[in-house]
C-alpha cells in the first residue's frame, strides 16, 4: 500500500489524450466500449466536435499535402530515447533537442497529428489558452511548441499504445499486448507502423532534420523499431528503480484523472506499474542485441543530473555525433537553472521499497543499485525546468 505523498498535481487542460482522433478512429473508440461516466460528459460530448473537425482537416491536408507526404522518405536515421517512464526521458529528450542539428515532435504536432502542418500557424495562437503552463503531474513548463512524446500521437491515431489504458482500466492484457506488440491482430500491428512512419514523414516534410523521437512505451518495441529503421539510433536511460516505480504510481494517477471519460479508478495499481517496469527491463535487455554495434548508448540518470555536458558527451563519442562543442556552447549557460528545478517530493514509503526491492532485486543487481533503505533517498523528478523543459535552446 502506498503512503501518503506531496506531489504537483495540476490540470492539464480541456484537451485529453482523445481529442486527436479523427471520425473513423472515434468510431473504433467507442465500439469497444471504454469505460464512461456522467462526471466526464464534458469530455466525452467535445469529442464528436473535435473527431469532425480533426476529419475536415485531415482532408484538406490530404489535398495540400497528400502527395509530398508520401513521396517523403526518412532519410537521416532517427534517434529513440528509451525508458520507462519517469526514468529521466524527458530530461533526456530536451537536452538532445537543444542540439539545432535535429528536430523533434511538439506538443501540437502530437495533440493534433491529422492537420498539424496546415493548422499549426493558425490554432497553436487561438487554441494557446488551453495549453497548461506546466504539465500536471510536474513543474515542466509547457508550450504548444515543447518536445513531447510521439505516441501522444500514436495513441489518437492508431489505438495501438499503452496510454489506450486510461480508457480501459481493467483490460490490463490488452494493455500488456500493446507494448510489444507480439500477439497484436496483423491489422492493429500495421496501423500502428503506418501511423508511425505517417507521422514521421509529415514532421520531416515540415523540417528535414533528423528526428529525436522519445516515448517510453518504444523500450518495449526495440525489434520492431530496428527492423523499420535499421540504421536508427539509441540512448537508453535507466535510474533507481524504488524513485521510478514511486514516480510513476504518481503519474498513472494523474493521466488517469486528466484523460479517462469513467471514473479514474486505480485498482492494484502498485503491482500493476512495477510489473510493468520489470516487463519494459525485460523486454528492453532482450532485444537490445539487435540494434547494431556502434547505434546504442546507456546512461544513468542520476549521473545525467549530476553532469549534464560529461554525459552528454559521452553519448555523442558512443553514437559517432558529431560537433558537441556546438550543443555544450548552447546548455551551458542552462546548467545553473537545471540544477535548481525544484523537483518532485514524495514521503518515504518503507511498504513500496519493500515491495520494489524484492520484485525488482535483478534489476538492482544488473544496474548496480544497492538494495537499502538508502535507495529510496534520492531526488524524485526526472524533468528539467524552464528553456529545456520546453525545448528551447
Amino acid at each position: 500500500m502506498a503512503g501518503k505523498s506531496t506531489p504537483k498535481h495540476s490540470s492539464q487542460g480541456p484537451l485529453t489524450i482523445w481529442h486527436g482522433m479523427d471520425l473513423p478512429t472515434m468510431v473504433r473508440f467507442f465500439a469497444r466500449r471504454p469505460a464512461i461516466h456522467v462526471s466526464r460528459l464534458h469530455r466525452i460530448l467535445s469529442l464528436p466536435l473535435f473527431a469532425t473537425y480533426n476529419t475536415v482537416m485531415k482532408g484538406v491536408e490530404s489535398l495540400l499535402y497528400g502527395r509530398q507526404i508520401m513521396a517523403t522518405e526518412i532519410r537521416q536515421p532517427p534517434i529513440f530515447i528509451l525508458g520507462y517512464w519517469r526514468s529521466g526521458t524527458t530530461l533526456l529528450h530536451n537536452l538532445v533537442t537543444s542540439d539545432p542539428r535535429f528536430t523533434h515532435p511538439t506538443l501540437y504536432q502530437t495533440v493534433f497529428p491529422w492537420h498539424f502542418l496546415s493548422t499549426y500557424r493558425i490554432n497553436s495562437w487561438l487554441t494557446a489558452w488551453m495549453v497548461p503552463k506546466t504539465r500536471p503531474m510536474d513543474n515542466v513548463k509547457v508550450s504548444w511548441d515543447a518536445p513531447q512524446e510521439d505516441d501522444v500521437a500514436l495513441c489518437s491515431m492508431s489505438l495501438v499504445s499503452p496510454y489506450t489504458l486510461l480508457a480501459w482500466p481493467n483490460d490490463l492484457e490488452g494493455w500488456k499486448v500493446s507494448h510489444e506488440m507480439d500477439g497484436l491482430p496483423e491489422a492493429e500491428r500495421k496501423r500502428w507502423e503506418q501511423a508511425l512512419l505517417h507521422l514521421m514523414r509529415k514532421i520531416t516534410v515540415k523540417d528535414p532534420r533528423p528526428i529525436v523521437l522519445k516515448s517510453p512505451s518504444h523500450t518495449y518495441r526495440v525489434k520492431q523499431l530496428v527492423r523499420m529503421f535499421p540504421e536508427a539510433k539509441f540512448i537508453y536511460i535507466y535510474r533507481n528503480p524504488y524513485d521510478v516505480i514511486r514516480s510513476s504510481i504518481h503519474l498513472r494517477r494523474t493521466m488517469m484523472e486528466e484523460n479517462c471519460l469513467g471514473r479514474a479508478v486505480h485498482p492494484h495499481i502498485e503491482d500493476d506499474v512495477i510489473q510493468s517496469y520489470l516487463q519494459a527491463f525485460d523486454s528492453y535487455q532482450n532485444h537490445k542485441h539487435l540494434i547494431p554495434q556502434g547505434n546504442l548508448s546507456e546512461v544513468q540518470y542520476e549521473s545525467l543530473a549530476a553532469d549534464p555536458l560529461a554525459e552528454l558527451q559521452r553519448i555523442y563519442c558512443e553514437l559517432n555525433l558529431s560537433k558537441f562543442d556546438s550543443l555544450s556552447e548552447i546548455l551551458s549557460p542552462q546548467i545553473p537553472e537545471l540544477k535548481r528545478y525544484r523537483k518532485n517530493r514524495f514521503e518515504y514509503d518503507i511498504d513500496l521499497l519493500r515491495q520494489v526491492c524484492m520484485a525488482c532485486e535483478r534489476v538492482y543487481d544488473h544496474f548496480g543499485y544497492p538494495i537499502t533503505s538508502e535507495a529510496a533517498d534520492r531526488p524524485d523528478a526526472s524533468s528539467p525546468p524552464s528553456s529545456l523543459a520546453t525545448g528551447a535552446a
